[in-house]
């Protein structure tokens, strides 16, 4: 086994086709093979736009910005990675051509070049080369994973293939494996899987220089040997090197699925690494002693303004499922518009045959007098609620202008005017005009107060969560809730982290990101509790 840091090994995954069809998933899966035979795994994400990372794009366009512990907000894959992999990943392990593009500019303001004409080949090439290789040092791993965004025949992929081409020829054959992932689609009318797209993938693939040595089908429904040997004919790969990958129930068990096929062991066999007889225990007790003995069903809403793509929640709804699990029972999602909310009234009683409301994260106005209702509709009703960040937020704000009479009471994010300014601008936002990476991001202690349901979730008075916001609640105005039932219940310096109202079943605000850090084997203690409470409403104790 390789010593970490030297020589580390890389596996490259392209996707080909089409988008959408799951590299993420079988980044890790491969990354979980791996790792079950005793090997170290990190993982680097390429992705081919122009921006410096996700923080600036809309959900509803690109999935959720996942924020990481030393605050990058990154693309929603590295949610992925962390939940699976159980690794916790840096900000310097995404890769976009905005940063490449960037970085060469002020190479070249700066005259490092000493005058040279500057080129995508061969400068802007070193410098993701030097990007990977940098991260693979300062952060050793005996496999580097390296997903490239976007599909084969993208214009702008190509400086990312080339650069894999250069790494192929530069380093020894068994420190370089790439696995191409690609759609063989099963039209109804015919009733049998068509392969000339992997083909064509391959083909065109091979014109960039670069052979894959390992190729993942995915399909809706199981693709047969005869396909797959066929695809391994014309693609010149070995039988053994071509795994089928149709859709499964759930997402953990694609590992599995493809191991069974010998990939673990194949992809060992590349890379020149000990094979091993995989442990697989501790993914085969989560299946079989939680996903595979559910019992019942918890429904949660979820009030938002993203609704139209849910991989805009993608971490608030993964963490939904990692609570269900260990509680034991199944987590349906709801996920309801809240604008919807504002125009009609009576479209809040989509809420009534729910057992737990959960209002997530946001920015701006648009849908937020949705939200202020659905937590009204919560608090009062008696039903298990949990807010996130501005959730959180909002959750006070309905509080002061509904319990305090302070009917004015708002953020001034959404209303600068307001004579009630509980949720407020941080003081050192306040001179800031760039948008992009500029919030209070990434993991800060919070120190919890005994006592409460949030201490006793955790197990402890100290925590580290992660942050993704500009507003905070008002310590000026914190004192106006000292007697009223709401208690704030966890504090970074002066500033509120957490809050609770006693004589509710569960109603909790958080304004840190705890799903940021939920995996199936460690499920956030606020989601549990929200799940909990759900469970005991519905079910009694």
């Amino acid at each position: 086994m390789p010593e970490s840091g030297k020589n580390s090994k890389y596996v490259f995954i392209l996707g080909s086709v089409l988008s959408g069809l799951g590299k993420g998933i079988v980044t890790v899966s491969i990354g979980k093979n791996l790792e079950a035979r005793g090997l170290s795994v990190q993982v680097i994400k390429i992705d081919p736009y122009l921006n410096l990372d996700a923080g600036t794009m809309n959900p509803t366009e690109h999935g959720e910005c996942f924020v990481t512990e030393d605050g990058g907000e990154l693309d929603v894959d590295f949610g992925h990675y962390e939940r699976f992999l159980g690794i916790q990943v840096s900000k310097h392990q995404n890769i976009t051509t905005g940063q490449v593009y960037n970085s060469v500019i002020q190479k070249e303001r700066r005259g490092d070049y000493l005058g040279q004409t500057v080129q995508v080949v061969p400068h802007v090439i070193d410098e993701i080369l030097r990007r990977i290789e940098d991260r693979a040092e300062n952060n050793p791993a005996d496999v580097y994973l390296i997903e490239v965004g976007g599909t084969i025949g993208d214009i702008e992929s190509f400086p990312f293939l080339e650069a894999l081409r250069q790494m192929q020829r530069n380093h020894p054959a068994v420190d370089v494996c790439t696995v191409l992932l690609t759609y063989v689609p099963f039209p109804k009318h015919l009733q049998e899987h068509k392969t000339k797209p992997a083909q064509h993938s391959v083909r065109e693939l091979r014109a960039s220089g670069i052979f894959p040595n390992m190729i993942v089908c995915r399909s809706d429904v199981p693709v047969p040997q005869k396909a797959l040997s066929k695809i391994a004919n014309f693609c010149d790969v070995p039988e053994e090197a071509v795994y089928d990958l149709p859709d499964l129930e759930n997402v953990l068990y694609a590992p599995r699925k493809l191991d069974s096929q010998g990939l673990g062991d194949y992809v060992c066999q590349a890379l020149n690494l000990p094979e091993v007889e995989p442990d697989w225990s501790a993914l085969d007790k989560l299946l079989q002693e939680n996903l595979e003995k559910l019992s019942g069903k918890v429904v949660i809403g979820v009030p938002g303004k993203y609704t139209t793509l849910l991989d805009s929640y993608i971490s608030v709804n993964e963490a939904l499922k990692h609570a269900g699990w260990s509680q034991g029972v199944e987590v349906e999602l709801i996920h309801i518009d809240t604008e919807t909310i504002e125009r009609d009234e009576d479209s809040i009683h989509q809420l009534d045959h729910v057992d737990g409301i959960l209002v997530p994260g946001g920015f701006g106005d648009r849908g937020t007098e949705g939200k202020i209702r659905s937590i009204r509709y919560a608090r009062e009703k008696g039903i298990p609620f949990l807010g996130i960040c501005l959730g959180f937020q909002l959750a006070i704000v309905e509080y002061a202008r509904s319990v305090l009479g302070k009917p004015d009471a708002h953020s001034t994010e959404i209303n600068q005017s307001t004579s009630y300014p509980i949720i407020d601008i941080l003081p050192e936002q306040k001179q800031i005009t760039d948008k992009g990476g500029t919030m209070r991001l990434g993991a800060y202690d919070v120190t919890l107060l005994p006592g409460t349901i949030i201490a006793e979730l955790y197990g402890t008075l100290e925590i580290k969560e992660r942050h993704r916001h500009r507003y905070e609640v008002n310590p000026d105005l914190i004192s106006d809730f000292s007697s009223s039932g709401l208690t704030f219940t966890g504090f970074w310096n002066e500033l509120a982290e957490s809050m609770e109202v006693k004589g509710h079943p569960f109603f909790m605000g958080t304004q840190f990101h705890p799903e940021f850090k939920s995996t199936p084997w460690k499920p956030s203690p606020p989601y549990v509790g929200l799940i909990a409470a759900c469970k005991a409403r519905k079910y009694g104790n």
